[in-house]
């Protein structure tokens, strides 16, 4: 399988996970992986976690997160999901690099879907003179998202020690794709077998998305999730979850309708191709990976 691209279906859609690169989490710009994972969560607890997910807490200085975006070919739509980071340092911004190898051009997408406006989801909007990478696709993001990113919420909500990027990022790529942007709400089938899920709390109009053909469906949960313990651990919010109670509440309906429809998830920051099922574990739920399915 290439680290880079990983094509699947759902039904009759022709999908394809692609690979926009990884970006390392660490100190000093970002707090210790586990506090900026998990910030709240119980120390003993966590540790007991971590060594469960063969990670050694006094020794896990760095969190490598990939970065996944996905591309739909529905038959009549080209789609694709968030548009990666850009240029937000030297092992991101692969995006276009990725198409290119599926022989995907950005005039081939006709339809841009953004779950939310952080910068790994929105940087590759833009190219480094702010025009718009897809010329010939619409763009859809949800109302309470776009109102959140171009009035004053965004400036009272985020905390100081990211607030700069954030806004930086969203400034230059969130407004010169307003003339191609349509503002969706929930439940609203964006195209033929893709509907926008309420998926509220990491962001304030954070979106996921309910793609489904014959009997299949493919639920995208973004960043509802962040790593594989948030599964498991629900409650446990990372310190980029903007409201903690919105995080956990979409966390635990997101996850038991996955578990209940047995339905394939794509999580944006898991491990590549970001694949896999939710099964209930108790009165949790575990993360499976496609590649261990079967």
């Amino acid at each position: 399988m290439s680290t880079g691209r990983y094509r699947f279906k759902v039904g009759t859609f022709e999908c394809i996970a692609v690979s926009d690169g990884t970006h390392t989490y660490a100190p000093p710009t970002f707090p210790p992986p586990a506090t900026f994972l998990f910030a709240n969560a119980p120390r003993e607890h966590l540790e007991q976690a971590l060594r469960e997910h063969d990670i050694q807490p006094e020794q896990w200085v760095e969190w490598v997160s990939p970065y996944i975006c996905l591309v739909v070919n529905t038959g009549k739509h080209l789609v694709l999901v968030d548009t990666g980071s850009g240029g937000l340092d030297q092992n991101t911004g692969k995006l276009l690099q990725s198409l290119q190898a599926e022989g995907i051009t950005p005039e081939d997408i006709d339809t841009v879907i953004i779950t939310h406006g952080h910068p790994d989801h929105i940087g590759g909007n833009t190219d480094d003179e702010g025009r718009p990478v897809f010329p010939n696709a619409r763009f859809f993001m949800g109302k309470g998202e776009w109102d959140f990113w171009t009035s004053e919420q965004a400036e009272i909500m985020l905390d100081e020690h990211v607030k700069e990027v954030l806004l930086m990022f969203a400034r230059k790529n969130i407004p010169p794709i307003r003339h191609q942007l349509d503002l969706v709400d929930y439940e609203m089938e964006i195209v033929p077998g893709i509907r926008s899920i309420e998926a509220q709390g990491h962001t304030p109009g954070h979106m996921a998305l309910a793609i489904s053909s014959g009997n299949d469906q493919l639920l995208v949960v973004s960043d509802v999730v962040l790593h594989p313990i948030h599964v498991e651990q629900p409650g446990w919010c990372a310190s980029v979850d903007l409201v903690h109670e919105q995080v956990v509440a979409t966390r635990r309906r997101l996850l038991s309708r996955a578990a209940v429809e047995k339905a394939l998830v794509h999580a944006f920051h898991f491990p590549f191709p970001g694949l896999g099922h939710v099964v209930q574990k108790g009165e949790k739920w575990k993360w499976q990976p496609i590649e261990t399915i079967g």
